[in-house]
């Protein structure tokens, strides 16, 4: 008996939350989470694909290399995840997607002596 293996016809999770990333709101509210499950877990790969993702959502990487004058290889490669992007490339990036960076202060446990 010859084995067959059935192929899924669904769509994927990059596919939907593709979509729902059209929607500025959204967007913005997936990059908050993303930064802020950063700040818990420091997972780079993480954050880097929903930036990705919102890229992709809001015009591609063709249109943000447009605008960030970053060529859309560069591109690729900084927000894959095996990139590294310079904090120039993420600024760019997060500047041409309406979002800006900030730092908070880290609270610190009191120390016992």
């Amino acid at each position: 008996m010859k084995k067959t293996h059935n192929k899924s016809n669904g769509i994927s999770l990059d596919a939907i939350r593709l979509e729902g990333f059209k929607d500025p709101k959204r967007a913005d509210y997936a990059m908050k989470l993303a930064l802020k499950e950063f700040e818990t877990d420091n997972d780079v790969d993480a954050l880097l694909d929903t930036l990705r993702l919102v890229a992709q959502a809001h015009g591609g990487l063709t249109e943000l290399a447009r605008k960030t004058a970053i060529s859309r290889q560069a591109l690729h490669q900084a927000l894959s995840p095996e990139g590294n992007p310079r904090l120039r490339t993420f600024q760019s990036v997060l500047g041409s997607l309406g979002l800006r960076m900030s730092f908070k202060r880290v609270h610190q446990q009191a120390t016992v002596h």
